[in-house]
This record gives structure tokens, C-alpha cells and sequence, in this order.
């Protein structure tokens, strides 16, 4: 199911997409960032390798926390996907790099420990990296393209709708939001385009 090299989990099998209906969104210039509360269990990964088609086994997961997803485009009037991800869990805090075009998904786990807060550390990152991650998850000219500006302007706002979500959510919705068997978002609609 995965590959392990110096630091970065390799899936061959796509994230498990976010629940588009109880996620916030932000536009910021030509990405949108999704603020979303999630809860992993065995039950939704199986769920998600069954909607993939993956025949390999579940991985066996029991967290949750808040995710910041990063969409664009990946060529101007191409159908936004998924580039990157921050979830910042509970138990095993990571984000993603994400490519549907190449069918790829890293994951890099964080420490805690040094790096304390994943949610403070994850909007920082947003704030004083994101063209840079997203050239490193494959997307070079949407990178070049992020108004660093508008993202400085929206980012009180995310952080706000980020730490609502982490304090304020309804675990039995959010659950079943989850196992509702959500289309990954792009894959269906040719997100290749």
C-alpha cells in the first residue's frame, strides 16, 4: 500500500477526498482553501479503497483533527483539484502532496513534539510557503500564479473558520458526512483536463 523513504510516506492510493458539504472554502486569487473537521476510522478508509478500487488492504486509522486543503487549477480552465493537504490530527499530524494527474500521494508526518501546534504550524506554512509546496506537489504555474497579497488578507479568516471547526463540530455528522461515499473531488469530473 505505501513506500517509506526518508520521511515521506508514498500511497498508491489517493487521499481520502474531503466532505465538500461540510467544508468552509476560501477563493484566494486562483486557489481555494477548504477548512474541514474530519474523524478517520477503519470503517471510512475502507469505505474510501472500496470507492477507489483499491484492492489492497484498509489502513487501520483512528484520528482526527482539521484539514486545510489547497485547490487550483492545474492549467488555467483546467477543473481545480487537490494539491495539498494539512491535516492536522490528533494522534499522526502530516499533510500531503497530492497529484491526480500523476496519481501520487505523499505523505510527510510532522512532529509535534518540535514543532508544536500542527494547525498553528500548518497556516504559517500557508502563509510563508505555499508557492513553494505547491511547485514541490507538481503544480509549477499555479504557483507562480498565487497572489501572496489576497492569501495574507483571507488568511485571519481561515484561521478563524480552522480553529471553529476544531472546537466546535458535531462528531456524529462529521462521521457520517464521511462514510456518505463522497466522489473524489476532481476524479470524477476528468480532473486530468
Amino acid at each position: 500500500m505505501h513506500e517509506f523513504d526518508r520521511g515521506v510516506t508514498k500511497y498508491d492510493i489517493m487521499p481520502i477526498p474531503p466532505v465538500e458539504a461540510q467544508s468552509v472554502r476560501f477563493p484566494v486569487g486562483p486557489i481555494e482553501i477548504w477548512v474541514e473537521y474530519r474523524l478517520l476510522d477503519e470503517a471510512i478508509a475502507a469505505a474510501h479503497t472500496v470507492t477507489e478500487g483499491y484492492e489492497g488492504d484498509a489502513p487501520a486509522i483512528d484520528d482526527r483533527g482539521v484539514s486545510l486543503h489547497v485547490f487550483g487549477e492545474l492549467r488555467p480552465g483546467a477543473t481545480p483539484v487537490e494539491f495539498l493537504r494539512f491535516d492536522c490530527f490528533e494522534e499522526d499530524a502530516h499533510y500531503h502532496y497530492v497529484s491526480y494527474e500523476q496519481n501520487t500521494n505523499e505523505m510527510v508526518h510532522l512532529e509535534t513534539a518540535a514543532l508544536g501546534d500542527p494547525l498553528v504550524w500548518a497556516l504559517d506554512r500557508i502563509r510563508t510557503r505555499l508557492p513553494q509546496m505547491l511547485a514541490r506537489a507538481g503544480a509549477e504555474e499555479l504557483a507562480g500564479r498565487v497572489d501572496l497579497v489576497a492569501l495574507e488578507a483571507a488568511l485571519p479568516k481561515i484561521a478563524e473558520a480552522a480553529y471553529h471547526a476544531r472546537f466546535s463540530h458535531d462528531d456524529a455528522a462529521v462521521h457520517a458526512g464521511a462514510m456518505a461515499g463522497a466522489v473524489p473531488v476532481g476524479k470524477a469530473a476528468g480532473a486530468t483536463s
